[in-house]
């Protein structure tokens, strides 16, 4: 089973940092980039859940500015989940974690400027 225990860490610790951030800084664009990296965790767990495309990916909504912690946190153990479940497929889903780890550091560094 695939150990995605820097997924899970890397999720977090950004959405520890996104709850304690104040408003202000909510609002200058820390959420928008959080919401945007949720939407994008979220997508990617639910193509591995449904590889097919039989169902559409549905987009996390945008639940406010003091919700995109938890909403990163929820897509980002959401797609932990599916790569831990999934089977080998023409990508390797340790090449998706390492992947989906970059996408959340960089989203951090991008939100916490």
């Amino acid at each position: 089973m695939l150990d995605t225990s820097p997924l899970t860490d890397a999720v977090e610790r950004f959405a520890d940092r996104l709850r304690a951030m104040p408003q202000s800084r909510l609002q200058r664009g820390a959420a928008a980039e959080a919401l945007e990296l949720a939407r994008e965790l979220s997508v990617r767990a639910q193509r591995l859940e449904a590889p097919d495309g039989a169902a559409p990916a549905h987009t996390m909504p945008d639940a406010g500015v003091f919700a995109v912690g938890d909403q990163v946190a929820v897509a980002g153990t959401d797609l932990a989940e599916a790569l831990r479940a999934a089977p080998e497929t023409a990508k390797a889903p340790s090449e998706m974690l390492d992947e989906a780890v970059r996408l959340v550091e960089q989203a951090e560094v991008r939100a916490t400027r």
